[in-house]
């Protein structure tokens, strides 16, 4: 029996997969922060009769220590797992501090996958054919890390925030294919295009009416979630890929540079131990 885990897989892309692969029989786990959200997800399990293979976490992942009760408990009740997919994002207008002080799209659309990825290899490995999925955005032109602000305590914009935890994205992808280099996992990289989803997020007036546009023109989930599929069932054979839309993303360019990954790997793995470390 595969296990599958999905973070931010209460809702769109993430809940369709977690249901795809019900149908089947794997061992889905589900995370997301939503309660209500959860619990429906475990009704459709039951009335597809899959209640027994079927376990949602709650947790807010914008929370480093949330993230660790998260790994602790599938180390608890897994024995490997066979794909990780990380999918948990959320929008915010305004900028919004988390109480162990990151921003909230830095914590939740990228160091909450740093976590993971890095504290869930080794169930990974005990996997034959291991693959970690991070929907971000590789091949999409624009934004940049923003080395002495990652935060974006400056000048925030909800826009630049995403931008940005994509380009931390492509770095991630690069420095956990070079830390565990010779192993069986398989990483990739994918941006699924504009999908009609449900766009998680805190919207100002003026966001609010550009998302209801991006849901109308999106593809439907049902389409965006199919590639994504084909890569869990048969994971490519190199340690990091990158797709956009189906195409091979290339990973020669800059946003995929070596040194910067590693650079990024540091700060976050600094950034990780202090908060660990902070008094309760």
């Amino acid at each position: 029996m595969k296990n599958i885990v999905v973070s931010g897989g209460t809702d769109g892309m993430g809940r369709a997969i977690a249901l795809h692969y019900l149908q089947g029989d794997a061992r889905v786990v589900i995370v997301g922060r939503n309660a209500e959200k959860g619990l429906a997800f475990l009704r459709a399990a039951k009335d597809i009769g899959a209640g027994d293979r079927a376990i949602f976490i709650q947790a807010d992942l914008s929370l480093v220590r949330e993230n660790n009760r998260v790994v602790a408990l599938l180390q608890e009740r897994l024995p490997r797992i066979d794909a990780l997919l990380l999918c948990a994002r959320h929008f915010r207008s305004r900028r919004h501090v988390t109480e162990e002080g990151f921003e909230d799209t830095f914590a939740t659309f990228y160091l909450s996958r740093f976590v993971l990825g890095e504290a869930l290899a080794p169930l990974l490995e005990n996997a034959d054919r291991p693959v970690i999925l991070n929907l971000a955005g590789p091949g999409v032109p624009g934004g940049k890390v923003h080395w002495e602000d990652l935060g974006l305590e400056r000048d925030y914009h909800g826009g630049v925030a995403l931008e940005q935890g994509a380009r931390l994205n492509d770095l991630l992808g690069v420095a956990f294919a070079k830390k565990h280099e010779g192993g069986r996992i398989k990483y990739v990289l994918l941006m699924p295009g504009l999908v009609s989803t449900s766009f998680s997020g805190d919207y100002d007036a003026a966001a609010a009416i550009q998302i209801n546009e991006m849901k109308k023109a999106g593809k439907s989930i049902a389409d965006a979630i199919s590639p994504i599929i084909e890569k869990i069932d048969g994971p490519p054979k190199e340690g990091l890929s990158a797709f956009a839309e189906g195409r091979a993303v290339g990973l020669d360019d800059a946003a995929f540079d070596p040194s910067a990954a590693l650079r990024l790997y540091e700060i976050s793995r600094r950034l990780v131990s202090s908060t660990s470390n902070a008094d309760p």
